[in-house]
């Protein structure tokens, strides 16, 4: 290998984030749908039977399939297939910021119109129930804000005499937001609260 080779191996190479080949992708959709003139955002509680995060309150979304085309593809059947509507029930679905998280997972949110006449019906298996806020309670409360911290735990087996510092090693952690939003008796926190601030973030940079 010479020079010209690496050289060549590099051209024109796009990046991307270093491990993300290993990476979950889940997308989610944000869904708008206007009641009694007024705009609401839909959200869903998840069922007790599942797994993973029960009777949390989240948005409609999912793993992200090798049979779908693309990550809006996802959020799309994963809506349809929870809310137990048509594909034709939803319009202008558009990306947001997408989120690379700690626990190696991208999630890529998008928000999108469900037409006030598509008749919900919950898929038991997943959601418990499905309720709407007010777009304009989002707009006009800030959430409160708590701080989550991850510290570094090295496993037994971990050599740490091969490392400057050995076990005195000055592990760097770190802090991150968590977003509560309170409406009435529901609590929205978590990665949902995050899409909700960004999603509100980004309407009222437009003013």
């Amino acid at each position: 290998m010479n020079i010209e080779d690496i050289q060549l191996r590099f051209n024109n190479r796009t990046p991307t984030i270093l491990g993300s080949g290993q990476y979950y992708r889940f997308s989610v959709l944000l869904p708008l749908i206007e009641i009694n003139d007024e705009i609401h955002i839909l959200f869903e509680v998840r069922s007790e039977q599942l797994r993973r995060q029960p009777g949390d309150i989240c948005f409609p979304g999912g793993k992200v399939d090798e049979s779908d085309d693309t990550e809006k593809q996802t959020a799309i059947r994963e809506t349809c297939e929870e809310l137990g509507i048509e594909e034709g029930n939803l319009s202008g679905i558009y990306p947001m910021d997408y989120i690379v998280s700690s626990f190696g997972t991208f999630i890529f949110p998008y928000v999108g119109i469900l037409d006030e006449k598509a008749i919900i019906k919950p898929n038991a298996d997943e959601v418990a129930e499905t309720f709407t806020v007010p777009l304009s309670f989002f707009i006009d409360t800030e959430p409160k804000v708590y701080k989550v911290g991850f510290t570094i735990e090295p496993e037994e087996d971990f050599p740490l005499d091969l490392i400057a510092g050995g076990e005195n090693y000055n592990w760097q952690t770190r802090k991150i937001d968590e977003y509560f939003y309170f409406y009435e008796d529901k609590v929205i926190w978590g990665l949902t609260a995050k899409i909700l601030k960004h999603f509100i973030d980004e309407l009222t940079k437009m003013e």
